[in-house]
């Protein structure tokens, strides 16, 4: 059975940073591509970054790129999402996703059950 387990949200200022984790486990997950969606309240859950199954590919959703890094630890299971120069905006509960890559959520057949990110301004 999938598992992926999300950690690292929290209160921060704005303009601060915060490294979000997901821990893998009961697949081959340098098979799979990982990705990060952010839900805001009373909003539809949205695309933020993904990473190829080797990590040599990544895509950003146009309200990240240049502050967010997606990366992934194939040894330890695990993918990271570095964000920096945070924006109230950016407040949202944040899930990993494990699956195809893309920008849908549709193609991620595997998800977490989410971590708070909450950006005070």
């Amino acid at each position: 059975q999938v598992q992926l387990v999300e950690s690292g949200g929290g209160l921060v200022q704005a303009g601060g940073s915060l490294r979000l984790s997901c821990a893998a486990s009961g697949r081959t997950f340098s098979a799979d591509a990982m990705g990060w969606f952010r839900q805001a309240p009373g909003k539809e859950r949205e695309f933020v970054a993904t990473i190829s199954g080797s990590g040599g590919t990544t895509t950003y959703s146009d309200s990240v790129k240049g502050r967010f890094t997606i990366s992934r630890d194939n040894a330890k299971n695990t993918v990271y999402l570095q964000m920096n120069s945070l924006k109230p905006e950016d407040t949202a509960v944040y899930y990993c996703a494990g699956g195809f890559y893309g920008s849908r959520s549709e193609r991620y057949p595997y998800w977490g059950r989410g971590t708070q990110v909450t950006v005070s301004s």
